[in-house]
Formats: C-alpha cells, sequence, structure tokens
C-alpha cells in the first residue's frame, strides 16, 4: 500500500522505520507536529520523526492544524491507501480520516479498551497493572474507540518506568503494526469492535500530578516515581525549592522505624523518607537547576538538619 505515516516523539521511529523497510508498502510522507522549541536557545527543532524522514529523503508535513485546508488539499495530491499513526499529537478531524479509502489506523500502547488517551503507559504504572501491550485499531472520532486489527502483549516488571516500558512497547508495536498493515493489504484482517467493558481512561499526567503525597503508602509512592519517570518527573519541595526524586527503593529498612511521612532520616550512606506505610530509601534526585545525583551526595552538601521534612502540599 501507499502509506502516509503520522507521528512525533522518539517512541513513533521504530514504527516508522519498520515501515521503511517493509518490502509491501510505500511510506509516500510523513505527518507530524511542527517544530518546537528546545535546548537553552530555545531554537525551533524539528520532531524525531521528521528528522527521520528527513533523512530517508522522505517528504515531511508540518500542519499548524489537521484540518487546514492547504495540508489536506496536500494530502489527497499524495493519495495514500492507509495512514498508519503513532503518536501524532493531535485530533484527526473527519474531514482527514475521510481521505485514505482504508482509513488511518492507530497504534496505541494500551490493551484497548483499557487505558484510553495520552497516557496510557503512566496509567499503566500507577494502577500497578501486571500486564501491558500495543493495540493496533481504526481511528474514529471518538477517544481510542475504534475497532481493533491485533494486540500484543508485554508484561510490566517490578521496577519499569514509563520510559522502560513504553521503549518495549514501542519497538513490539511496530511489528504489529506493520503486521497489520500486511493483513489490510492482503484482506487477511478485520477489525473487531472493541468490547464495551473493561473502559478506563488515561487523560496526560500533569505537573501537579508528579507532586509525591508522602501520606500515601510506600507503594503508591513508588508508582508515582516510575510512572512519571522520565516526564513530567516526580517531585517534592524542600526548603522552599522542588526537588525531583528520580528512583527511590521502596522495600522498608527494617532497622528504621518511626520515621514520619516526608521526614528525612539521614545515614552515613543512604537518605530514608517516611511514608504512609515505612520510610523508603532515596536513591537519586535531582535539585532545582542542576544535575541528578545520588542522594546521599545531596544530602551531605545540603547539609539535612534531624527532624527535617519535605513540604506538604497546601490543602
Amino acid at each position: 500500500m501507499r502509506l502516509v505515516f503520522a507521528g512525533t516523539p522518539e517512541v513513533a521511529v521504530p514504527a516508522l522505520d519498520t515501515l521503511i523497510a517493509s518490502e509491501r508498502h510505500e511510506v509516500a510522507a510523513v505527518v507530524t507536529r511542527p517544530d518546537a522549541r528546545a535546548g537553552r536557545g530555545r531554537r525551533l527543532v524539528p520532531s524525531p520523526v521528521a528528522q527521520r524522514a528527513e533523512e530517508e529523503g522522505i517528504e515531511v508535513l508540518k500542519p499548524a492544524r489537521p484540518r487546514d485546508e492547504d495540508f489536506l488539499a496536500r494530502l489527497r495530491e499524495i493519495g495514500p491507501d492507509c495512514c498508519p499513526v503513532v503518536a501524532y499529537g493531535a485530533l484527526l478531524p473527519r474531514v482527514a480520516l475521510d481521505v485514505p479509502p482504508k482509513g488511518w489506523v492507530n497504534l496505541h500502547f494500551s490493551l484497548l479498551p483499557a487505558w484510553r488517551g495520552a497516557a496510557p503507559v503512566q496509567h499503566t504504572l500507577l494502577a500497578g497493572d501486571e500486564m501491558s501491550g500495543a493495540t493496533t485499531f481504526l481511528i474514529e472520532e471518538g477517544l481510542d474507540s475504534g475497532p481493533v486489527y491485533g494486540v500484543v502483549t508485554e508484561k510490566v516488571r517490578p521496577r519499569d518506568t514509563s520510559g522502560d516500558l513504553l521503549t518495549r512497547l514501542a519497538f513490539a508495536g511496530a511489528g504489529l503494526l506493520a503486521a497489520t498493515m500486511d493483513g489490510i493489504e492482503d484482506g487477511t484482517l478485520q477489525a473487531v469492535p472493541q468490547p464495551e467493558e473493561g473502559i478506563s481512561l488515561a487523560p496526560k499526567i500533569t505537573v501537579e500530578d508528579a507532586r509525591i503525597d508522602w501520606t500515601a503508602p510506600a507503594l503508591r509512592v513508588d508508582r508515582v516515581v516510575r510512572a512519571c519517570s522520565p516526564a513530567p518527573g516526580a517531585w517534592t519541595v524542600f526548603r522552599g525549592e522542588r526537588l525531583k526524586v528520580r528512583s527511590l527503593v521502596p522495600a522498608p529498612d527494617a532497622e528504621l522505624g518511626g520515621v514520619a511521612p516526608g521526614e528525612l532520616r539521614v545515614g552515613k550512606n543512604a537518605v530514608h523518607v517516611g511514608t504512609g506505610s515505612h520510610a523508603v530509601e532515596l536513591e537519586w534526585v535531582q535539585p532545582q537547576g542542576k544535575k541528578p545525583m545520588r542522594a546521599a551526595d545531596w544530602a551531605r552538601g545540603t547539609r539535612i538538619e534531624e527532624g527535617a521534612r519535605f513540604e506538604a502540599p497546601a490543602p
């Protein structure tokens, strides 16, 4: 088939590479979000998908909105049979969905109908799910509600961060998306409606969502830290400044007791903090404006007094 691939972040690149390498299909163009400012100089930088497409000499379309008439006219000129999508980042209007005769097929990083929305992997970890996966489905105007072509499963590992799990799903999902394109092309694959039971939503995780509540049990604190890594980054407040918590050890220390939620206990080589259940050990933290460092090094440089606590959110 003649394809127009839509995607934006690094996680979409494995699927693009797999389709480019396919002998059965042609990636005629790529649709991605407009260049965004990044880095200290705030220069305009093309998306990872745009950069990869340009390396391959593939035409790149960067509409401000997918309903822009100039974009729609060019899409019709290219004449794709199907448009595979991975983390494009914009809602597709009906006028765009109607262009390819075989529709737009999305690769979504959950086992639909679980975790429909922008942050399925983060919500998978927040919920403590033991199994995750990826799903290909035909895009409708509803939120990730279209009929399903195929799924691939992936076990959630005990210390997975969102970054870890998403990386594995990106590569497993790339193969699934390519197989879905093959099945659509040769007519051996039919989309099946999603079940009406088991629907859950995965809205975007905000910076405020990523603030650690130290009165929560250690298990919940650990899930927040792992779900928010690498972005937006779990955080807390110490002496009026934000401190990102990159990783921690949730298992209790048998010798440590009576540590109040948010209270810090600094040892020679370890920093513990109380939660609603038991104290946990901080591993890596990142002070405001600095690079990540081991918690013990941060504590030595900060000179933490006995009884010091992370600040609690305002009620």
